[in-house]
């Protein structure tokens, strides 16, 4: 680990595609963060074989172990000591973070969202983007606060949405706008905080 370097913890409950775009993004030796480690909710998902093949240490926080969101939390924020973490990144991490989790880390976790938030927060955006007609759909990457999805932004990035769009095809727009935005906006963060 470089001293003067971001240190991520990347939270992932399934394939990890941003976490990917992460990893990408930190071999280039300029730039600004690198990830400490990679934590997951759930055993065996794709993104913790993306970290391992990565050479990150993984840790697997499993929700169903834990009979209180209270002491599931306990175990992450315990597991999370063994590293130097400066940042967390929700990259699709599907739990909902308790006040107590987040004011752990005051103004230290982001989210990844796909939508243009303050529109559309929680589940199936585009399917109510395309019910409502709209003509733009996007991702926005914002700090996490108790709120869901109501925190600051940091970044957006928008797409058209076309006359032929399924919430599918929309999706897959957007997440390649994701996979750009989110190592942009923890290079912004990174400069910011050196």
């Amino acid at each position: 680990m470089s001293e003067n370097k971001l240190n991520l913890a990347v939270f992932i409950s399934g394939r990890g595609s941003n976490l990917q775009s992460l990893i990408d993004a930190c071999k280039d030796e300029n730039y600004p963060a690198q990830i400490a480690a990679v934590l997951s909710n759930k055993p065996d998902v794709q993104g913790l074989e993306r970290a391992k093949k990565a050479n990150i240490p993984t840790i697997t926080v499993s929700h169903k172990d834990y009979e209180t969101k209270q002491s599931f939390e306990g175990a992450m924020l315990e597991a999370l000591k063994d590293y130097p973490i400066d940042f967390i990144c929700l990259a699709g991490f599907m739990r909902i973070l308790s006040p107590h989790f987040i004011n752990h880390w005051p103004d230290k976790i982001i989210n990844i969202h796909p939508s243009l938030l303050p529109e559309y927060k929680g589940l199936n955006t585009h399917e109510r983007a395309l019910a409502d007609g709209k003509k733009e759909a996007g991702c926005t990457i914002h700090y996490v606060v108790p709120e869901m999805d109501s925190g600051p932004i940091v970044m957006q990035k928008k797409v058209p949405i076309l006359g032929d769009d399924t919430p599918k095809t929309l999706a897959e727009r957007v997440l390649e706008q994701e996979h750009i935005a989110y190592p942009e906006a923890v290079r912004l963060l990174a400069k910011a905080k050196s």
